[in-house]
């Protein structure tokens, strides 16, 4: 799909379909309604007289305006006016859910060519460019199919994308911004891919092999096999990754983008390509939607690839551990003790209470590697869909400062996020008789317990702890999100490398 700026008149254009955007109560105001009255006629004041043109979030309604004023034999075919909602509640999340149904709805009437009128976009904290970034990621989000693996493929798609902007307009700055959303909105797809994937074809290797791909002239790629990981002590990553016959893989990425800068921001995913839950096997429903396990490495990994092009001046540093959690000959076991990079003790309580043994890991990797800010991202625990639902992700951390940042850098591209409590006393939960700690807290506060036994880790650094389980899937296609895997996290881990890099000027 190609995406522009153009100034062409769309009235006038051999246009398959122009997208107009309307705000609620202020239907008959929108100038853009406005200029395509003549082409429409009369009937466009009786579609608003009854309703069916409103800006109701969610509203598309398509005309055909050749249908409606037989005097245009050419020009623009089709006109979808699209539903924002109130102009009060308008956001860069409300953007993108409103525009990415009227794109589908084109894409379903056959549309090859699209124009989208991006003024009205425009709110009252969105201006031109952050309209044109959204209308970018949109396009990639919004239009999302994952038929890898289909034999007949859809046939109707949307090749060619017109962001309408006036003739006076500086387009140095708008290009970066359609730049930077063509490149977010690439990478939320990649990790739907990622997550969508089949687990027999989304292994540890092929994880792998996708990050090497990503390797630049900015973004160095380095794997670790088992051997590497042995002769640094992770015995918390290797004992989950026993009992799987796919060899694990530790992926890191590297991009210094502020070589006079120490700081240095480590991004860690969780990568289990498939979690059967180990020898404390997961029921059949349980395990149905465990290739998805990996959604917090897809994340991460994704990510770094549009901070590759955004290049901001600071330092990232992405890990990834990468292995399946299977129930093998070799697999460890209930009881078990390993030994974490750092030399923790962990007695094995729940051999499916994996993420954050790998995760322990690589935190300590980070703190070698010279990270002083960590932020985790994983599908941890089903406790907290039990605690927050389906639509926000839980926040753990140890530093108000850094937390508090964290989440809004997510707040501000549309990914919703929520603290809760790391008090001292949870960590009473996973102390052990044998060892230092044990793997599992009990269910009883379970995404708390989770995400502190990661911070245990932490060592001096800040520490964010992002659990995105109850967010990393969608059983429904609704607004921006297509069924399946939604690439959560991606946006924020960008938006948060911007953030600081802005700071740090």
């Amino acid at each position: 799909m190609k995406i522009d700026l153009d100034s062409i008149d769309p009235i006038t254009s051999d246009l398959d379909c122009l997208i107009i955007g309307l705000f609620e109560g202020e239907e008959e105001e929108s100038s853009a309604l406005n200029r395509v009255k003549d082409l429409v006629g009369d009937s466009l004041d009786v579609l608003l007289e009854t309703g069916e043109i409103s800006g109701r979030l969610g509203n598309n309604v398509l005309i055909h305006s050749l249908i409606l004023n037989s005097k245009n034999a050419k020009g623009l075919k089709r006109i979808i006016f699209c539903g924002l909602g109130s102009r009060q509640f308008f956001s860069v999340a409300r953007l993108r859910d409103g525009l990415a149904p009227a794109l589908r709805r084109a894409r379903g009437t056959k549309c090859n060519s699209v124009a989208i009128d991006v003024d009205s976009f425009l709110g009252d904290s969105i201006d031109l460019s952050d309209a044109i970034e959204q209308t970018a990621q949109a396009c990639h989000t919004g239009l999302y199919r994952y038929e890898t693996f289909k034999s007949k493929k859809a046939s109707s798609n949307i090749e060619d994308v017109k962001i309408l902007i006036g003739k006076d307009e500086d387009l140095s700055n708008l290009h970066d911004a359609l730049n930077i959303g063509i490149a977010i909105g690439q990478s939320v797809n990649l990790a739907r891919d990622l997550a969508n994937g089949p687990p027999n074809v989304v292994t540890p290797s092929s994880m792998a092999e996708v990050a090497k791909g990503m390797a630049s002239q900015h973004l160095e790629v380095e794997i670790l096999e088992t051997d590497d990981m042995d002769a640094l002590g992770m015995g918390a990553l290797l004992g989950v990754a026993r009992g799987s016959a796919q060899p694990p893989k530790l992926i890191i990425m590297s991009y210094f983008g502020d070589q006079s800068s120490e700081n240095v921001m480590a991004f860690l995913g969780k990568g289990i390509t498939f979690d059967s839950g180990g020898l404390d096997i997961k029921s059949t429903v349980g395990m149905r939607t465990m290739k998805g396990d990996m959604a917090g490495g897809a994340a991460v990994l994704a990510a770094m690839g549009a901070i590759e092009q955004a290049k901001p001046k600071m330092n990232v540093i992405a890990i990834i551990p990468a292995t399946e959690n299977m129930p093998g000959g070799n697999a460890q076991r209930p009881g078990d003790v390993v030994t974490a990079m750092d030399g923790t003790t962990i007695e094995i309580d729940n051999t499916d209470a994996e993420g954050r043994l790998v995760l322990a890991d690589a935190v300590c990797l980070a703190l070698a590697r010279g990270a002083n800010k960590i932020i985790d991202v994983a599908t941890l625990t089903g406790a907290i869909r039990s605690a927050l639902g389906e639509h926000c992700v839980g926040a753990f951390g140890n530093s108000s400062n850094f937390t508090k940042l964290v989440i809004e850098a997510g707040e501000s591209v549309g990914e919703r996020i929520w603290e809760l409590p790391t008090y001292e006393e949870y960590s009473r939960q996973f102390e052990s008789d044998i060892a230092d700690i044990k793997n599992s807290g009990g269910a009883s506060g379970g995404a708390i317990t989770g995400a502190m036994f990661i911070g245990h880790f932490r060592g001096e650094a800040d520490w964010v702890h992002l659990d995105i389980a109850a967010m990393s899937i969608s059983l429904t296609t609704r607004g921006e999100i297509v069924k399946g895997a939604t690439g959560s996290g991606v946006r924020t881990l960008v938006n948060l490398a911007n953030v600081v890099s802005q700071t740090a000027k």
